[in-house]
């Protein structure tokens, strides 16, 4: 229902330009700066002529309609379909889940058909203060790590890692911490099963990862994967120091805890020893993520970011776009960028796997966005994933991981995870992410050790509302305080700095040791 101003108040007026942000030509919905009332005026700018009339109420960063658009009729933004009218909307009123639905159409996709040129690098070339692994890795931090190999082990690994917080680690100044990887798996599974392989491809990628010096594997003795599982086949850096314990041989919990303190202080002299050395921008690894996204994540953080991934890439680093059910429906963007037609089927192969898993636990990819999303103005998947994907730049893909798989090609890469924060990021640290940028227009609050996680928000009132958890404020880029290449230049420059050691908020905080979260597949029994 549409309404109109009170009789006898004079409208409001603003300039057009002012309050919506129309994100390419020929769009029929523009995102909202402010809310905006019933009956307030836009202008559009130049001749004074009036442009729009609101006619519903409008929360900042929702959808109103550019124009009147039939019902069944596609709903562009970002110059791309996010989903058809489900009832006949009118220029100025509010489009969001009460007029929008999903677009079932199918999406035409190509391979290898777009290349963007990224500029040559100029100047001197950057570098950060890495440390240089014996195995020719480098990592960002200097941790020891207690991976525990099934459930039953993890309350005694905490006991362990508990030991060494506060000032103990005061005299070994280069040592970041000792954390406990702990989960709720490892037996009662098919060993051979997906889930089962996902699992231990997980624990193995944490225990060779460069940001661990020392790693202390602790089991049960008695469970599916067990300890000697973990370790075989590990490639590992000949520097890494590695010593495991199982509870039943050593005596029981107390026995345990007394032996793995034990084994944890005697690695700290060697690690405390490692130092960090100049490295060349190449040797990052950076994971690109979001979470509690809103209608500016594609307009702000997400694309700043993509500049950023743009810049690392052409320095030839790494950076890895994950999240698959939130890539659904954007796909195809990627698969044009694809270096080959192989490497683009391998994304779809993922899309088409996603989307008979949600159809086999009664769902569709369309149950997200989730109710923040939603609140923040996110209407359908496709919204969403268009501008998720934008975190990727522009640079060809060059790569499709599955979960947790080692990251070895240079260039911009996809891995397959869920859309779950926790469980996409362990996804990805799995693989080697040395640094992780995260996005968030609502206020997600994660963590990621033993990688740094740089946050961005997407808009002002959550970074002023949550200073404390934010290390970038993205949002300056709608106030008009800063260019979008700005904002990118600064997350560049602040991927380097964390790289180097400075500090993030998620780490002044100490999140991110209950933030390890394997992708759990399969039957228990």
């Amino acid at each position: 229902m549409t309404t109109t101003p009170h009789a006898g108040l004079a409208a409001e007026q603003l300039d057009l330009a002012d309050v919506l942000l129309v994100l390419r030509e020929g769009d029929d919905v523009a995102v909202t700066t402010r809310d905006l009332r019933p009956g307030t005026v836009l202008r559009s700018s130049g001749a004074g002529a009036v442009g729009l009339e609101v006619l519903d109420s409008v929360p900042r960063g929702h959808k109103i309609a550019l124009v009147d658009i039939p019902e069944g009729a596609q709903v562009r933004k970002y110059g791309q379909s996010i989903g058809v009218a489900t009832r006949p909307v009118s220029a100025g009123q509010h489009v969001h889940a009460h007029n929008l639905g999903m677009d079932l159409a199918e999406r035409e996709h190509e391979f290898a058909t777009v290349h963007h040129e990224l500029p040559e690098p100029s100047g001197p070339r950057p570098t950060f203060e890495g440390y240089r692994r014996a195995g020719g890795r480098v990592g960002t931090r200097n941790y020891i790590g207690i991976l525990t190999s099934v459930n039953c082990s993890a309350s005694t690994a905490k006991m362990i890692a508990d030991q060494f917080r506060g000032p103990v680690l005061d005299e070994h100044e280069h040592v970041d911490g000792v954390m406990a990887l702990t989960h709720d798996s490892g037996c009662g599974l098919v060993p051979v099963s997906e889930g089962a392989q996902m699992l231990v491809r997980t624990l193995k990628g944490y225990a060779e990862h460069p940001n661990f010096a020392g790693i202390l594997v602790v089991g049960l003795g008695c469970e599916m994967i067990a300890v000697g599982s973990l370790l075989d086949g590990l490639d590992l850096s000949p520097d890494t120091v590695v010593q495991h314990l199982t509870i039943q041989e050593s005596g029981g919990i107390r026995a345990t805890v007394r032996q793995g303190v034990a084994a944890v202080r005697a690695m700290l002299p060697d690690v405390d020893s490692r130092r960090r050395e100049t490295c060349d921008v190449s040797e990052l690894v950076v994971g690109l993520n979001c979470g509690g996204s809103d209608g500016y994540s594609g307009i702000t953080a997400n694309p700043a970011l993509g500049v950023a991934s743009d810049l690392l890439v052409s320095y030839g680093a790494t950076t890895v776009l994950a999240e698959t059910p939130e890539v659904f429906g954007a796909e195809h963007l990627l698969t044009r960028r694809a270096v080959s037609e192989e490497v683009g089927r391998r994304l779809l192969d993922r899309i088409d796997w996603w989307q008979d898993y949600a159809a086999a636990g009664g769902g569709s990819l369309d149950n997200n966005p989730s109710p923040g999303n939603k609140a923040g103005g996110l209407t359908t998947i496709l919204e969403k994933s268009l501008g998720a994907v934008a975190k990727g730049g522009q640079a060809d893909l060059v790569e499709v991981y599955r979960y947790a798989d080692r990251i070895t090609a240079k260039g911009f890469c996809f891995m397959d995870t869920p859309g779950y924060d926790p469980v996409s990021v362990t996804g990805l640290i799995a693989g080697g992410s040395t640094v992780v940028c995260f996005t968030t227009g609502r206020g997600s609050v994660l963590g990621a050790k033993p990688t740094p996680s740089l946050k961005l928000a997407t808009n002002s009132e959550l970074y002023a509302r949550q200073a404390e958890d934010i290390d970038i404020n993205c949002g300056r880029i709608v106030d008009g305080t800063a260019t979008l290449e700005e904002v990118g230049r600064e997350i560049f420059g602040e991927i380097l700095a964390v790289a180097s050691g400075k500090e993030t908020v998620s780490e002044d905080l100490d999140l991110g040791q209950d933030e390890f979260i394997p992708w759990q597949l399969g039957t228990v029994t």
